[in-house]
C-alpha cells in the first residue's frame, strides 16, 4: 500500500519536533503571562488610588500609569496571539460541511460586523463535498480573516464570503472592499510578527496559513490599494 502524506515517517518526525518546540514556546509564553498579570493588577490598584486626585503630580502619575497599562495590555494581546499560533499542531478532524461552519461563524460574528457598519454578503455553493476539518481551528481562521477585513474597512464596507467547488476541491473566498495592501505588505503578510499596524501582533495571518496548510489546504491573496483584498482558500474533499 502506498504511504499517505500522514503516514510518511519523516513527516511524523518533523511533526513531533514541532510539537515539542510548540509546547516549550507555549510554556514560556504562559510563564511570561503570569507575572504580567500581577503587574497589570497592581497598576490597576495604583490607578484607583490616584484617580480623582487634585494635584498636578497625581494627574501626571496617573497618565504615566495608564500608559504602562496600555503597553501591558498590548503585551498580553501578543502573548495570546502567540499561544494561538503555537497550539496549531495536531488536528481533531471530523467530516464536515464547510458551509455549516461558515454559517455558524456568521451567526456569531454578524452583531460585531453591524457595529462596524460592515455588510456581510454570503454566497454559499450547493451540494459541496464534505471536508475533514478541525472545526475550532477553522472558526479561528474565519475570525482572523474577518478581523483583518474589519481593520481594512474602518468606516465600514462590504464583506463577501463565497464557497464553491473547483478542480475537485472545496474553495472559500473572503473578499472585502477595504483599503487593500501594497506589494510590500502582500509579500510579507504571512511572515511571523510582520504587521502594518502599530498595535498588531503579526500573528493573525501566519496562524491562518498554518491552520490551512495543516488541513492540506492552500491560501492565496490578491489585493489592490484602495480597492480591497481577496483571500482564496482551497481544501481537499473528505474522499480526496
Amino acid at each position: 500500500m502506498t504511504k499517505t502524506q500522514f503516514e510518511d515517517p519523516e513527516r511524523q518526525r518533523l511533526l513531533q519536533q514541532y510539537a515539542e518546540i510548540a509546547t516549550l514556546a507555549g510554556g514560556l509564553a504562559h510563564e511570561i503571562k503570569n507575572p504580567l498579570s500581577t503587574i497589570s493588577m497592581n497598576l490597576e490598584l495604583l490607578a484607583e488610588d490616584l484617580d480623582g486626585g487634585d494635584s498636578a503630580r497625581d494627574r501626571r502619575m496617573l497618565t504615566k500609569i495608564q500608559s504602562v497599562q496600555r503597553e501591558c495590555q498590548h503585551l498580553e494581546d501578543i502573548l495570546d496571539a502567540f499561544l494561538q499560533f503555537a497550539r496549531v499542531g495536531g488536528l481533531e478532524l471530523s467530516e464536515t460541511s464547510l458551509n455549516e461552519v461558515i454559517e455558524e461563524f456568521l451567526a456569531f460574528y454578524r452583531p460585531e460586523a453591524e457595529e462596524h457598519n460592515i455588510e456581510i454578503s454570503p454566497h454559499l455553493g450547493i451540494d459541496l463535498a464534505t471536508v475533514k476539518l478541525d472545526r475550532s481551528l477553522m472558526r479561528q481562521v474565519l475570525m482572523n480573516l474577518a478581523l483583518n477585513a474589519q481593520q481594512a474597512m474602518p468606516d465600514g464596507g462590504l464583506l463577501e464570503l463565497q464557497s464553491f467547488a473547483r478542480d475537485g476541491r472545496v474553495c472559500l473566498e473572503f473578499i472585502d472592499n477595504g483599503c487593500g495592501m501594497n506589494e510590500r505588505a502582500q509579500s510579507n503578510m504571512f511572515r511571523v510578527f510582520f504587521s502594518t499596524k502599530p498595535s498588531g501582533s503579526g500573528l493573525g495571518l501566519p496562524t491562518v496559513r498554518k491552520i490551512i496548510e495543516a488541513h492540506n489546504g492552500t491560501i492565496t491573496c490578491e489585493s489592490e490599494v484602495g480597492r480591497g483584498t481577496r483571500f482564496s482558500i482551497s481544501l481537499p474533499p473528505s474522499d480526496g
